[in-house]
């Protein structure tokens, strides 16, 4: 009996840690417009299925960076690409300006590859020791960021560049670090932030002003 009970428990544990993810059909091209969802989209009536519905050219057209990071991120996810549902993959096109950034930030759901195009980056990630890792990638170049760590691209030539993202998650989700805590709704606490950064409330104020985007 304590034979059966712990192959039993081993199965569990193995059927749990193996468990098939993949998609049960085919295709499910996202249903934009349906109120149903359940960690993805409700799938469009396969009639109304069309060719048209596994082509996009979304990444053609460079990004206007006439920003204050001077970079775009042009993305290929599910809310852009419904083919993308349940497909557990998508895109981004980055853009940067000479001397633009695509500045700190993390994807909770995805594992991160960038090759750059065209330029060359400065690129980096930390990991949850504190360390830091980075590296200057030219054309061609690819780079890793895991899941869910915090990285960043800088364009330190004096020419533009553009990148290639591609993830292992259908709609992969960012969180721009300085953003997410100087600009989030509802605010966080100046009291939190002084703390936490070790500035004052003018400093918080400076901050958000900058970070806020104008209407």
């Amino acid at each position: 009996m304590t034979i059966i009970v712990a192959l039993f428990v081993l199965c569990a544990m193995f059927s749990g840690t193996y468990a098939d993810p993949d998609t049960l059909q085919d295709i499910c091209v996202a249903d934009l417009t349906s109120d149903m969802k359940a960690n993805g989209y409700a799938c469009k009536n396969a009639e109304n299925v069309t060719a048209a519905d596994f082509v996009f050219d979304g990444l053609v057209k460079a990004g206007m960076t006439n920003n204050t990071m001077g970079s775009l991120v042009t993305p290929a996810n599910v809310q852009k690409w419904a083919a993308l549902n349940t497909q557990g993959v998508s895109m981004a096109r980055i853009d940067y300006a000479p001397g633009g950034m695509n500045p700190p930030h993390s994807h909770p759901r995805a594992t991160e590859l960038l090759t750059v195009l065209e330029g060359e980056l400065e690129v980096g990630f930390f990991t949850t020791g504190n360390v830091f890792i980075n590296h200057t990638l030219t054309k061609g170049g690819i780079v890793l960021y895991p899941r869910g760590l915090i990285h960043f691209q800088k364009n330190n030539a004096d020419v533009p560049a553009v990148a290639l993202s591609a993830f292992n998650s259908q709609l992969p989700g960012t969180q721009n670090t300085a953003f997410t805590l100087f600009t989030s709704s509802p605010s966080v606490s100046d009291d939190v932030l002084t703390k936490a950064f070790q500035i004052g409330s003018k400093e918080v104020k400076m901050i958000r002003s900058k970070l806020t985007p104008k209407k």
